[in-house]
């Protein structure tokens, strides 16, 4: 290796220096060369067959609305009161033990009116309470 010292022209250095390329280059290589055998390595993996089916109706969540003004809905059908809420739930968790209730409640509601509905399903006895929120 040639090294140049300062001389008293000042010229420009016009030589280009491969060797860091040359280091860089051969490194690359060498990456191929271990990840390219790794590339063609396969796993055969037997997954199972499925057919389509249609949902199970009797495993729809219920539907709980509560407007604007207060009212309680169940599956779109009015509820009088909150006792009669805590009946009909009562009576559809005994016929499905796995019953869900899914809570709509719209932003205008006052809080206090959607916590006594929470703790009125609560009362019924239903552990799986879920809310659904629209994207506006």
């Amino acid at each position: 290796m040639g090294f140049k010292t300062q001389s008293d022209d000042d010229e420009a250095v016009s030589e280009i220096n491969v060797t860091p390329l040359v280091d860089v280059m051969l490194v690359l290589v060498i990456i191929l060369l271990v990840t390219a055998p790794l590339l063609t390595q396969s796993v055969n993996v037997a997954l199972p067959k499925t057919a389509s089916t249609t949902p199970d109706t009797e495993k729809q969540p219920m539907q709980l609305g509560i407007d604007a003004q207060g009212g309680v809905t169940l599956n779109k059908a009015p509820i009088a009161d909150l006792a009669a809420l805590e009946t009909t739930l009562q009576n559809d968790l005994a016929s499905n033990p796995e019953l869900t209730v899914h809570v709509y409640a719209d932003e205008a509601v006052n809080y206090g009116k959607v916590a006594e509905v929470m703790a009125t399903v609560q009362h019924a006895g239903i552990a799986k309470l879920a809310f659904v929120t629209v994207e506006k």
